[in-house]
């Protein structure tokens, strides 16, 4: 019993504040308990498939962040990190943006991002006993695989069918035991607004990401820009702004301690429902991996944009992706470790091998489920450990690969529309690319791969670089650019205009892409059988526990698709004699810059420094005359969230949830009650930015601001 206990308390979802929820799917049971929180609005306010609800007011940004509407006119609020790479385009050492900010003071300001979209959510549907009726018992998992995946796709392509502006998108839940079509919008026309300088939108940067307390201004605005219809429509100077069917409203009174929140937006994913042995496997593979080889590579790089402003904004963006999974992966590990995730985990799974050998039925089919499970991971241990060391370091490490493997694989035989935005994007790659960094980078690499894995799984350039080059990579690295046309757009040029006298294929950078690439389908084939032995006996794990617990209100793993998550505002105690409020004020970024003098990472402007010395907030200050500028609660949010409307009970706008933090990485796999708390900026700082470090009273006008 202590087991089964330990298991309801520590591994299913019973808490009120955990969960990401679907909206299409929200049961009277999660319904209940948000109103008993304190939710004022009705299940058909929040969603409704057929008339505007609060969902209308949620995009996903650019299919990495979420964002939310709060204009007539279309106008976007997000996360300044998730318009970073946007604010980083448009940037140059004359006109700095990430430095100084951005503000557009009317629409013929606002600058176009090509790469952009905004996705809103029509409607979801059920539709697993369809995906699962092309399933026949004597399947294997691959033959499984393949006619789930087809019906799948059929299903989505039913949806551009009827109607070309829709997309249709099936996604599995629970391990693939569920499947349900998404029906979205999207628009592709999305134009940067606003942006604070990064002395306010990335406050504390690598130092204070993931932490708590925080003051951080994580935050920038766009707007959708759409026909004179209101219809999607690629960039036009001819498109209008578009004119939502639901605009979040913004609340000025702010929060207490309690008050109820909810946040909506589009959670990347977790793996709340993983066994023991896949966790195991996740911590000493990708994680390491992401912490050994990126560690490498981002040093290099800082140490340089610390230097030259020109590389600070050519690598700015891709800084701040690489570090921000970087230091997630070392937190996850720590906190796993430290909140004995591992064994919580193996005593549920004691807990269901009990279960199943009491249970006649369940024993027939489950009996050697975890024999399995432990079988098929240790026989892909080391290959596995090796592809995800080598995905970092060759796949997602020198750029001259990156650029080999896009050029080799683009389908230049495309619509045309896509083929001009692919080449566009590899330009972009090249105008961003410093080639003595990637030089230096790709070497120190290359050293850090070999130490890391068996010689088995070293590829062929290192029996070029031992018997050609003796064994000095930098030799190797300084002959590869030397004798290659893809360090610079001339080769790609070439190329396409079919040079007679350029072969890509006798190119070295391509050579060596190819290799890599083979050296990859080795590795997978190696796995191949105990990857489709993990992948059925992972949803038969997933499926039994839900059977075990048939009365537990249990939600999907999130999937990138809209969810709901609520909770509460609250403070935590993260150490014994330590208590974080639930909030932070402008006080706060004046004692860490005086703490943190001569550190890059707190530098601030005098000018906002001078303003936010000042005290004079105006409407956006609290009761106390303090302005807020981050809070927290312990809402449920992943990767993917960045940007997520945080509401009150009456679903007016608070904040952007943009951070969890570090006591509770281990979150994607665990929910810790206690720990767990999403980090958002306070609107209201937004707002007072947006009016008086901008003097952008134009875009204030515009929004649904409760009590104007």
């Amino acid at each position: 019993m202590f087991f089964l206990f330990l298991c309801l308390l520590l591994a299913l979802p019973m808490q009120a504040d955990e969960g990401m929820w679907m909206l299409g799917n929200l049961n009277r049971q999660t319904r209940r308990t948000m109103e008993e929180l304190g939710l004022q609005l009705s299940a058909n306010r929040l969603y409704h498939p057929k008339r505007p609800s609060l969902k209308d007011a949620i995009v996903s940004f650019g299919g990495f962040c979420s964002g939310v509407v709060v204009s007539e006119d279309g106008l976007v609020f997000t996360n300044h990190h998730c318009g970073f790479s946007s604010i980083q385009q448009h940037s140059s050492v004359a006109h700095d943006y990430l430095k100084e900010g951005f503000v557009a003071h009317s629409l013929q300001e606002e600058l176009p991002n090509p790469e952009l979209y905004v996705r809103f959510l029509l409607r979801q549907e059920d539709v697993t006993r369809r995906v699962l009726g092309v399933v026949k018992p004597d399947m294997s998992e691959a033959e499984r695989t393949s006619a789930v995946d087809s019906v799948m796709l059929v299903i989505g392509e039913e949806v551009s069918r009827k109607d070309s502006t829709l997309t249709g998108v099936v996604d599995a839940y629970y391990g693939g035991n569920e499947f349900w079509l998404s029906v979205y919008r999207d628009y592709n026309d999305v134009r940067l607004v606003f942006a604070p300088p990064s002395s306010v939108g990335k406050f504390g940067w690598d130092t204070d990401n993931w932490m708590w307390p925080r003051h951080t201004g994580d935050f920038s605005v766009f707007r959708i820009y759409a026909d004179r219809h209101n219809r999607p429509a690629d960039y036009s100077p001819d498109n209008v702004p578009y004119h939502p069917d639901y605009v979040a409203p913004i609340s000025l009174e702010g929060y207490r301690e309690g008050s109820f929140c909810m946040t909506l937006g589009y959670p990347g994913s977790t793996e709340r429902y993983l066994s023991s042995f896949g966790i195991e496997e996740m911590m000493n593979t990708t994680n390491q991996a992401q912490i050994d080889i990126r560690g490498v590579k981002q040093a290099i790089w800082k140490r340089e944009m610390n230097r030259h402003d020109s590389i600070r904004i050519k690598y700015a963006s891709k800084y701040d992706e690489s570090s921000n999974y970087w230091k997630n992966s070392i937190g996850v590990n720590r906190t796993l470790r430290r909140l004995h995730v591992l064994d919580k985990k193996r005593a549920l799974e004691e807990e269901l091998r009990r279960w199943i050998r009491q249970t006649p039925a369940e024993r027939e089919r489950l009996l050697h489920l975890f024999t399995n499970l432990e079988l098929n991971y240790k026989s892909r241990r080391d290959a596995y450990r090796a592809r995800a060391y080598f995905a970092e370091s060759f796949l997602n490490g020198p750029e001259l690969v990156q650029l080999a493997l896009s050029i080799l694989n683009f389908d230049y035989g495309g619509e045309e529309k896509a083929v001009v935005a692919g080449l566009k994007a590899i330009l972009e790659k090249y105008a961003n690319l410093d080639l003595d960094l990637d030089k230096e980078v790709f070497t120190a690499l290359l050293k850090e791969y070999r130490s890391k894995v068996d010689a088995a799984y070293l590829p062929e350039l290192y029996q070029a670089i031992d018997t050609l080059y003796g064994g000095n990579e930098r030799t190797y690295v300084d002959s590869l650019y030397a004798r290659s046309e893809l360090t610079t757009p001339r080769g790609l040029k070439r190329f396409l205009e079919q040079d007679s006298t350029y072969q890509i294929y006798d190119d070295p950078a391509v050579g060596l892409g190819i290799d890599l690439i083979t050296k990859l389908f080795d590795m997978n084939m190696q796995m191949q059988h105990s990857s489709d032995e993990i992948e059925q006996n992972e949803r038969r794990f997933n499926a039994a526990v839900r059977r075990m617990y048939a009365s537990r209100n249990f939600y999907p793993d999130a999937n990138s698709t809209m969810r709901l998550s609520f909770g509460t505002v609250c403070g935590y105690a993260p150490s014994d004699g330590v208590e974080y409020a639930y909030y932070t004020t402008t006080q706060g970024i004046l004692e860490k810059t005086k703490a943190h003098a001569g550190e890059v990472d707190f530098e601030v402007q005098p000018e906002l420094l001078a303003l936010l010395s000042s005290g004079n907030f105006g409407r956006y200050a609290d009761e106390e005359g303090k302005m807020k500028v981050c809070f927290i609660s312990n809402n449920d949010i992943t990767g993917g969230n960045s940007g997520s409307a945080m509401f009150n009970a009456r679903g007016e706008l608070l904040g952007l949830a943009f951070d969890g933090n570090w006591e509770a990485m281990s979150s994607d796999i665990l929910y810790e009650p206690k720990m767990q708390r999403t980090v958002g900026v306070d609107v209201r700082y937004m707002l007072f930015m947006i009016e008086k470090y901008g003097k952008a009273g134009n875009l204030i006008r515009e929004l649904k601001v409760k009590g104007d």
